[in-house]
């Protein structure tokens, strides 16, 4: 009787299996602190990436350009945030990137100077006025170039890696012009320690354009399709519940960036309308690519054929 209760055990264990294993994706996200950097950790957090099978791992880097890299090398899966401008002009060199998801249409980035600087507006940059990006190839790269180009002045335009080191090089008087996004600096602008000159989206072409999107490696994808697919639906499921009336939300958001639930409110509502991070859709590519072939990221506009293989958008639909 004990044998047979025993193989009885046996036989359900063995037909209940072990529970599948979750699939496992590295996520290379630019600048940590950001309202959109705290997606891949609200995803964990949440249990929605896990929802959809998917065990999410995410690490922060420097700024877009960085992210590409570690895309491009298979270091990361994913990348969050890559200026679209060097995704473009990545892959026109035979970089294995696709586009999976458009991720910033518009940008919350600020520009400013120290209280006490000569310059009153971006267009007072002379050509040896120091004026901040991250590094080659992110969105901050090129707003700086559209600013120059848009309003017709020269700067010297000078890599400063992330927000906070950006920050301190304009404090000590490396930097004339510096460049934050929300929350950084805004303590300080309020206090009356930094000057906000301009804010990126007071130009027409940061505005309508997804400066930034949502990459892949193309060789990972080509491999686990249905992996990415639910990514991307998790993803745009994170995204709405980030912007709902869940206080969670906002908590997951002020421990990610050491801030106030309060300050954390202000960010969002303040300077990332939901529109901003749609991820179904890249808009104003014709433009961008007229640009990438400006500003020498491109050497002539990608093809169909070619448009057609980096867009590889994962709809959910």
């Amino acid at each position: 009787m004990i044998i047979r209760t025993l193989s009885a055990a046996l036989l359900a264990a063995s037909l209940a299996g072990p529970a599948h294993a979750l699939d496992t994706l590295k996520l290379a996200i630019g600048q940590h602190g950001l309202w959109d950097s705290s997606f891949g950790e609200a995803g964990q957090k949440t249990g929605i990436f896990q929802k959809h099978g998917l065990d999410v791992h995410t690490f922060y880097t420097s700024s877009g350009g960085e992210t590409l890299q570690v895309v491009i090398s298979g270091s990361s899966d994913i990348g969050v945030s890559a200026g679209t401008l060097g995704v473009l002009g990545a892959f026109a060199k035979g970089a294995p990137l696709r586009i999976i998801g458009g991720e910033a249409t518009g940008t919350a980035e600020y520009y400013f100077v120290r209280a006490d600087s000569p310059i009153k507006k971006m267009q007072d940059a002379k050509p040896d006025t120091t004026l901040a990006y991250s590094t080659n190839g992110s969105g901050t790269h090129i707003t700086a170039l559209r600013f120059m180009k848009e309003l017709g002045f020269n700067a010297k335009l000078v890599s400063t890696g992330t927000v906070p080191a950006t920050f301190t090089q304009v404090m000590s008087g490396q930097v004339d012009i510096g460049f934050s996004t929300p929350p950084f600096g805004l303590k300080e602008e309020s206090e009356g320690k930094i000057r906000i000159l301009a804010l990126a989206s007071d130009l027409a072409s940061i505005r309508n354009q997804t400066v930034r999107v949502i990459v892949a490696n193309a060789n990972d994808l080509a491999k686990r399709p249905d992996v990415y697919k639910r990514f991307a639906q998790a993803y745009r499921e994170v995204i709405d519940f980030m912007y709902s009336d869940d206080p969670k939300a906002l908590e997951i958001y002020a421990e990610h960036a050491n801030i106030s639930p309060l300050l954390a409110k202000t960010v969002r509502d303040k300077f990332y309308p939901k529109s901003m991070l749609q991820i179904d859709e890249v808009k104003g590519l014709d433009e961008m690519m007229q640009d990438a072939v400006a500003f020498k990221y491109l050497p002539k506009p990608l093809t169909p054929e070619q448009q057609k293989e980096l867009l590889q958008l994962q709809s959910g639909k």
